[in-house]
C-alpha cells in the first residue's frame, strides 16, 4: 500500500511550476491592464493545479498498465513499482479532474460559459497525453500540446477570467511561458530516450535523437529570454526577467555537457526552478 509520501511524489511536484506560472503571469497581466477579480484568479490557479496533478496520476496509470515505466530511469511510479493498484491511481486521477471540473463550473458561472469548453479541452489533453488507444504523447506531439495548453491557453485564459478582458500583449507573453514549459518536458524526455525506445514510446526526443533534443532544449531557453525584449517595449520593467539567467546556467551546463540518465534529474529540477523564477519575475515586471 502506497504511503502518503509516495502519493505526493506521484503528483510530481517538480512539474507543478507548469501549472502555477501561467496563472500567475495571467493575473499579473490582469493587474496591469484592468482590475483583478481575485476569487476567479484563485479558482483558476486551483483548477490549473488540479488538472496538472490529475494528468500526472493519469500518466502514472496509463504508462503503468502499458508497461512503459517498467524500466524507468527517474523516480519509480506507483503502478509500475507495485506501490498502488492501477484502479486506485486511476481513481485519484479522475478525482482530481472532477474537482477541477467543479471549480471550473464556478469560474464559468462567474465569467463566461465558453470557459467550460476550454476546461474540458484541457482535461481531455491531460488524459490523452498517455491515455486512450492512441495517446499523442507516444506519437511525438506532447510538446505541441504542452505549448498550447500550458502556454497560450493558460496565460490568456487566466488573464480573461481575472479581468474580463484579453489585452493583446497576453498572447505575446504566453509564448515564452509556453516555451519554458515545453523545455521542462523536453529535458524529461531527453532523460528517458533509451527506455522510451525500448517500450516503443515515440516521443519527440526519440524521433529527433539525443543531439537534436539537446539543441531543442537550449533553443527553447534562449528564445524565451529573447522574447522578453519585445515584451519590454510595452512593459520595460519586464526586463527584470533576465535575472533568471543565473538560474538557467546550471541546467544548460548539464545538458551541454552531455549528461544522460539519472545525471539529468538535477537538471530537470533546475529547469522547474528556472521556469518558476522566470515566470515570477516576468509577472512582477508586467504588474509594476
Amino acid at each position: 500500500m502506497a504511503t502518503v509520501k509516495q502519493w505526493l511524489a506521484a503528483a510530481r511536484w517538480r512539474t507543478l511550476p507548469a501549472a502555477v506560472v501561467p496563472v500567475v503571469v495571467g493575473v499579473a497581466l490582469a493587474h496591469a491592464y484592468a482590475s483583478v477579480h481575485w476569487l476567479e484568479a484563485v479558482l483558476a490557479l486551483m483548477v490549473s493545479l488540479l488538472i496538472q496533478v490529475g494528468t500526472n496520476y493519469a500518466n502514472d496509470f496509463s504508462d503503468g498498465i502499458r508497461g512503459t515505466d517498467a524500466r524507468r530511469v527517474g523516480p519509480t511510479r506507483l503502478v509500475a513499482g507495485g506501490f498502488a493498484s492501477p484502479r486506485s491511481v486511476l481513481a485519484m486521477a479522475l478525482f482530481a479532474f472532477f474537482l477541477a471540473g467543479v471549480l471550473g463550473l464556478v469560474v464559468a458561472a462567474r465569467t463566461s460559459w465558453w470557459i467550460l469548453l476550454v476546461g474540458a479541452a484541457s482535461i481531455a489533453a491531460g488524459w490523452f497525453y498517455t491515455g486512450g488507444k492512441h495517446p499523442y504523447g507516444y506519437a511525438g506531439y506532447g510538446e505541441l500540446f504542452v505549448f498550447v495548453f500550458f502556454g497560450m491557453v493558460s496565460v490568456v485564459g487566466s488573464t480573461y477570467v481575472s479581468a474580463d478582458s484579453i489585452p493583446w500583449i497576453s498572447f505575446l507573453v504566453a509564448v515564452p511561458v509556453g516555451l519554458l514549459t515545453v523545455a521542462l518536458l523536453v529535458i524529461n524526455n531527453l532523460r528517458d530516450i533509451p527506455t522510451d525506445m525500448q517500450s516503443s514510446k515515440r516521443t519527440l526526443a526519440v524521433r529527433i535523437g539525443d543531439k537534436n533534443t539537446r539543441r531543442l532544449y537550449l533553443a527553447l531557453i534562449v528564445v524565451s529570454f529573447v522574447l522578453v525584449i519585445p515584451i519590454a517595449v510595452e512593459r520595460p520593467i519586464a526586463l527584470i526577467a533576465f535575472v533568471a539567467l543565473a538560474v538557467a546556467r546550471r541546467p544548460v551546463r548539464v545538458v551541454r555537457a552531455g549528461a544522460v540518465g539519472r545525471d539529468l534529474i538535477p537538471a530537470l529540477a533546475a529547469t522547474g526552478a528556472l521556469m518558476m523564477s522566470f515566470g515570477l519575475l516576468l509577472a512582477l515586471g508586467m504588474a509594476l
